[in-house]
């Protein structure tokens, strides 16, 4: 996530150093800090600043993190964003389902790739907060998926919004039942993980990954 040029420089420089493939994620309180018009174009620039630093070929995507509302997501699509993100994890499944839906289809027409999110994580990032974490069920993924024809999830494994700060414990151990979660289909939206962490969740792929369609 960006909020402005340094940031937007020091990524770039990485990205371009390591020749990593690279997702400029802009959240609603980024546009609404920097100025929506001004991020796109930032993110354009960056492109050919990649160019400049000597990596030829720059693979470099703009996604709009943790959107909340179909106008939203419509705005970003219309400027030229690559993906955007729904979260409607806050909603009944249904009406999380349908506004979804909403988003994909409309995102689908100009080729740009949605990400829902099923399940609440815990945490504070940008305007996103949550006191606990509601574990996404796995029996909901595959209906979700189906009736929304969304590319990717966010589910809630027990990762947190913001800097990772506990024990593998703690985050896959439901503190009311003591017992723990399901095994998750892939993890995503996870901040900071310790290797430790990553070693106790064996079955999951890591980040963005698109569902074939």
């Amino acid at each position: 996530n960006f909020n402005n040029m340094e940031q937007l420089q020091a990524i770039i420089q990485a990205a371009a150093e390591t020749k990593s493939p690279v997702i400029l994620q802009v959240s609603k309180g980024a546009r609404n800090y920097a100025n929506q018009t001004l991020l796109r174009y930032m993110a354009e620039g960056a492109v050919e600043y990649a160019k400049e630093l000597g990596w030829a070929k720059p693979q470099i995507v703009l996604h709009l993190d943790h959107g909340d509302s179909f106008e939203l997501c419509k705005s970003c699509v219309d400027m030229g964003f690559s993906s955007v993100m729904i979260d409607g994890s806050s909603l009944p499944y249904d009406e999380n389902v349908a506004l979804t839906k909403k988003v994909v289809e409309y995102a689908h027409q100009f080729d740009v790739t949605v990400e829902g999110e099923l399940g609440v994580l815990a945490g504070v990032e940008d305007e996103v907060a949550a006191e606990e974490s509601h574990y996404t069920k796995p029996e909901e993924v595959v209906d979700f998926v189906t009736k929304t024809g969304v590319d990717s999830l966010a589910i809630s494994i027990g990762t947190s919004h913001g800097a990772y700060k506990f024990t593998p414990e703690q985050c896959t151990v439901d503190p009311k039942t003591g017992r723990l979660g399901s095994r998750p289909p892939w993890l995503s939206t996870c901040s900071q993980p310790s290797r430790r962490s990553f070693r106790a969740s064996p079955s999951c792929s890591t980040d963005r990954r698109r569902f074939p369609r």
